[in-house]
């Protein structure tokens, strides 16, 4: 029995990372390569749509749904498919937008290649759960100076020397973070990041090179409200060298004291004040190809 019925490709017509004539190029080799497989290519038309779109695709059949795009478009299809259910459903991404970590850290193969050699493997998602509502990453999540860069680059405009100028604009306006852990116990933070990678931000490295996201796992990396020039350090390590072993576990909670943004793959929104929210591992919940 062939792996996949169909592939459902899913793209941002309007895209700044050409995702267009990236959808077009892979139906036109599985055409060549594959051609018994039904492609077929489907345009979103406004943010939130490649989610309804991918819960469609995912919901019947032996689906291969794929996303043209970045992390955070990435994000929107595979909750997408996870909302249909569909176990025999699988995903993957094709790189095209400026946040391509969750590619460039697992892929094994180009995703042509994979397609069809029909390999198929499962890998963890996050899960984030705030006031009993769930949503899946299936990189990592991230609060304090993470998702305070991710807003101002929306607005100051993606791309160096925008991009530059964004960071910094908002790494001097950062203000840090307070939250409660399930214990009573405090703590004031600059950054906390849920990875189920060892890489984000193009080039940081979060942990050691042998973390998967299939372990059953995640990286807890925390950095303690301290002088700014003490977390120019530790990004400068980060991406130098690492930032070396990590705490691993499968479950982390707290409630947010202040309202505070939230980044989820790439993708920004904002916590409540006194908001609990639990980050827990989904072990080998997403099926792909690598």
């Amino acid at each position: 029995m062939a792996h996949f019925d169909r592939v459902v490709v899913i793209f941002n017509p309007r895209s700044t990372g050409d995702a267009q004539n990236k959808a077009q190029e892979l139906r036109d080799e599985l055409a060549v390569r594959a051609p018994d497989l039904l492609v077929e290519l489907v345009e979103t038309q406004h943010a939130g749509h490649a989610r309804e779109l991918a819960a469609d695709a995912a919901a019947t059949g032996r689906p291969l749904v794929i996303s043209v795009s970045g992390d955070g478009g990435y994000n929107e299809v595979v909750n997408g498919a996870m909302r249909a259910n569909n176990d025999h459903a699988a995903c993957a991404v094709l790189a095209a937008g400026n946040a391509n970590d969750h590619d460039r850290t697992t892929a094994e193969h180009p995703l042509i290649d994979a397609i069809v050699s029909g390999e198929v493997c499962r890998i963890d998602l996050l899960r984030l759960t705030v006031d009993g509502t769930s949503r899946y990453a299936h990189s990592y999540i991230g609060l304090g100076i993470s998702p305070a860069v991710a807003l101002d680059l929306e607005q100051g405009g993606k791309g160096s020397p925008r991009e530059v100028f964004a960071a910094a604009r908002a790494f001097a306006r950062f203000r840090p973070f307070e939250i409660e852990r399930p214990d009573g116990t405090r703590g004031r933070f600059d950054s906390m990041i849920f990875a189920n990678i060892n890489q984000m931000a193009k080039f940081a490295t979060l942990s050691e090179d042998d973390e998967r996201p299939d372990d059953g796992t995640f990286e807890v990396i925390t950095l303690r409200h301290a002088a700014k020039w003490r977390i120019l350090g530790t990004a400068l390590k980060a991406s130098v060298r690492g930032l070396g072993p990590q705490p691993s576990v499968t479950e982390y909670a707290f409630t947010t004291i202040g309202a505070t943004p939230i980044q989820v793959d790439g993708e920004v929104t904002e916590l409540h004040a006194n908001t609990p929210v639990r980050v827990d591992i989904a072990p080998k919940a997403l099926r792909t190809v690598l």
